[in-house]
């Protein structure tokens, strides 16, 4: 069985959450891959090739490219044509997906936020994810979903056939490093401090953080701009894009880590920073909620400001967290997700081969 995966969100400009969930998921898939099964990496065309795992220059194999670059390609994957990625299950894990021809398609929707809070994006991107989450919804073989509140949601929204909810997990990348003290003399990290890990964008819920923080404790803010030249929280101090090393160091110090989106579809950040043993404050979106299972401190958006001041003013609270969140982000991998899809592959293919 070969199992084509698109890889284009991890060239993306702007790779986000998608890009990551993108990359590490691929990894995990390469580590588990059934005996006799061939797994290849998929993108548009780039005149440097994609490598995986990725930063590893020629350890790793290149990924195959299509032969038309990431405009054109997803102009022509709108109108359901273009070039067909060659296997016999295809994954797509984002809404970008080619058309279905005749073998198994799998399609990862990680949000309903296109109808959650079409507001938070530009309305462009409302239209196209709506309209390519609805084709997936209606031709893909499989809708993956990290969370059951997705699945919740998008099924109020479109008719969903076939859905089957996978986590996602902390990558082996995000360990505290063994030169931790000199990364947090080089980053200037106060001796308390919050922190906010983020694309700077409307649903990320900053203006209400800017709102509540009293600046009491320095905030810190890790993650590229996205779009819309959204504010960062008032008197916040931007990290900008940080490596996995530096995001373990300032997790790890963090008097807490702060997730004030307005929805998510998992909340990669959350499970980081429970695995690292960080007290989370997150609101009350559903899916943050279903992941942190008790182990973060979920509060509506309204109620922000009182948040804060629970979490940086009890201790005991504070060390409760620190507790539960190892053991709950413990619950979770990507190599479970891996494993889990690999099933899904080959009862798709199973399917397939009978109905041929």
């Amino acid at each position: 069985m070969r199992v084509g995966v698109l890889l284009e969100q991890c060239l993306a400009p702007v790779p986000g959450g998608t890009g990551r969930y993108s990359r590490e998921l691929f990894r995990a898939l390469q580590q588990t891959a059934p005996a006799g099964s061939d797994l290849e990496g998929w993108t548009a065309w780039h005149r440097d090739p994609l490598r995986f795992p990725p930063d590893r220059g020629a350890l790793g194999p290149e990924a195959k490219r299509l032969p038309l670059p990431r405009r054109a390609l997803v102009a022509a994957w709108e109108r359901g044509l273009g070039p067909d990625i060659r296997a016999d299950v295809i994954h797509a894990p984002t809404p970008l997906h080619p058309p279905r021809r005749g073998r198994p398609l799998v399609v990862t929707v990680h949000d309903a936020v296109p109808w959650t809070y079409p507001e938070t994006l530009t309305a462009r991107g409302v239209a196209w994810h709506r309209a390519m989450v609805t084709r997936a919804a209606q031709t893909a073989d499989l809708v993956v979903v990290p969370t059951q509140a997705v699945a919740d949601q998008l099924a109020r929204h479109v008719p969903l056939r076939r859905v089957l909810v996978v986590g996602e997990g902390v990558s082996p990348d995000l360990a505290v490093p063994v030169d931790a003290d000199e990364r947090a003399v080089r980053l200037g990290l106060p001796d308390r401090y919050l922190l906010t890990v983020a694309t700077l964008e409307p649903r990320k819920g900053l203006k209400e953080l800017a709102a509540a923080h009293d600046g009491s404790i320095p905030l810190l803010c890790a993650g590229p701009q996205g779009w819309g030249a959204q504010e960062p929280p008032r008197g916040a101090r931007l990290m900008g894009r940080v490596s996995d090393e530096d995001l373990a160091v300032l997790l790890s110090r963090a008097t807490a880590l702060v997730v004030p989106s307005y929805d998510e579809g998992f909340g990669l950040p959350l499970l980081e920073g429970m695995s690292l043993g960080t007290p989370v404050l997150t609101s009350d979106a559903p899916a943050l909620v279903e992941v942190a299972g008790g182990a973060a401190l979920s509060v509506p958006l309204s109620d922000l400001r009182d948040g804060l001041r629970q979490i940086t003013g009890d201790e005991e609270l504070r060390q409760r967290l620190r507790l539960a969140g190892p053991a709950r982000a413990a619950q979770f991998s990507w190599v479970n997700a891996a494993e889990t899809l690999w099933r899904a592959y080959a009862d798709l293919r199973h399917a397939a081969s009978r109905q041929a």
